[in-house]
């Protein structure tokens, strides 16, 4: 699905496609709300949220659905697989296939390791770890599965694409279940649920922005800050004003705890630009955008809304690290 590759700069020769290629890296808004519980109550005590059998059918369905709805891509199809961010960014990506006349390649695991959290009522949720097979656009998975409600469906919910070992942080008791890291969870340098906000803020304002202290530099964070201010920069020497706002997304946080004493967070960011040019011709629909407006629809103005899936590291001192990100602009609108 959308997930299948990751997100990278393409090449453009319009300034549009020149801001754009740098926000792949930027993660553009945080998935938690912050508000509410990221699945149900936790102990050590508590059975797992599904057996390791169950998990593997959930994997096994989701796959054989996400192929079937990808060959047709019948956008429809993905909502009996797929919950938001991951199906808004998923049909956003059937947008792109279809206005390219192309079909998205079909999924391939070279490995599957389950990470499944103790947890008693519902919302439960786990995680699949998984290699990226050898097909076109392959690249590993930190797949994000929830049920909302006993005997509903489970729906994959994110899957942003890991860093080396950053699922291997997890750790896992001896019957070999992980243990969930409530959203408000104290003991850590930052919660899970303030990751959204302080990553919005640092993207939005800078690393001087109140909260964005929680997160070391690199790629996805203060480098990112800097790429983007950059390529306003660029494209106001062309005669194209940008402007870009990051924000959390209302979806939840999900946390487990790692070996260190730390979390492991899946979370998401909604990131708003706007773009408004001198001279008719300046903007183009390219790249990402391909699909989400009509090409004749982009005169002077063009707003964009982009989803960003974050998997973060949380250490119980010391600064979180962004170990993986899966982007999508999910919505377009020229004038």
């Amino acid at each position: 699905m959308a997930a299948r590759t990751p997100a990278r700069p393409h090449a453009r020769s319009r300034p549009v496609a020149a801001a754009l290629a740098v926000p792949c890296l930027l993660g553009g808004a945080a998935a938690g709300c912050g508000g509410g519980p990221s699945g149900g109550s936790a102990g050590s005590d508590a059975p797992p949220a599904l057996s390791r059998a169950e998990a593997e059918r959930v994997l096994k369905s989701y796959t054989a659905g996400a192929d079937r709805a990808g060959q047709r891509l019948n956008a429809r199809a993905l909502t009996a697989i797929e919950t938001d961010p991951q199906l808004s960014m998923d049909a956003a990506m059937f947008r792109k296939y279809r206005a390219l006349r192309q079909r998205p390649p079909k999924l391939g695991f070279a490995k599957t390791t389950f990470f499944i959290p103790r947890l008693q009522g519902h919302p439960r949720w786990f995680a699949v770890g998984a290699g990226g097979g050898g097909g076109q656009g392959a690249r590993p998975h930190a797949m994000l599965f929830t049920q909302e409600k006993a005997g509903g469906p489970w729906l994959l919910a994110a899957d942003p694409a890991p860093g080396d070992g950053a699922l291997e942080r997890v750790e896992l008791d001896e019957q070999g279940f992980a243990e969930p890291v409530a959203p408000e969870a104290d003991g850590l340098a930052v919660t899970p649920a303030g990751l959204p906000k302080a990553h919005a803020a640092l993207m939005t304002s800078g690393p001087d922005a109140s909260g964005a202290a929680a997160f070391a530099d690199g790629p996805a964070t203060g480098r990112a800050y800097q790429a983007l201010q950059q390529v306003t920069k660029s494209l106001a020497g062309q005669g194209v004003r940008l402007s870009s706002t990051f924000a959390p997304a209302p979806y939840r946080v999900h946390a487990l705890r790692t070996k260190d004493g730390g979390a492991l967070v899946w979370y998401a960011m909604k990131q708003r630009e706007a773009y408004s040019a001198a001279k008719r011709g300046s903007l183009a629909v390219s790249g990402d955008l391909v699909g989400l407006a009509p090409a004749r629809s982009v005169r002077t103005r063009l707003k964009t809304t982009v989803l960003t899936q974050y998997l973060a590291v949380v250490p119980p001192d010391g600064r979180a690290m962004v170990a993986g990100v899966y982007r999508k602009a999910v919505a377009a609108k020229g004038a």
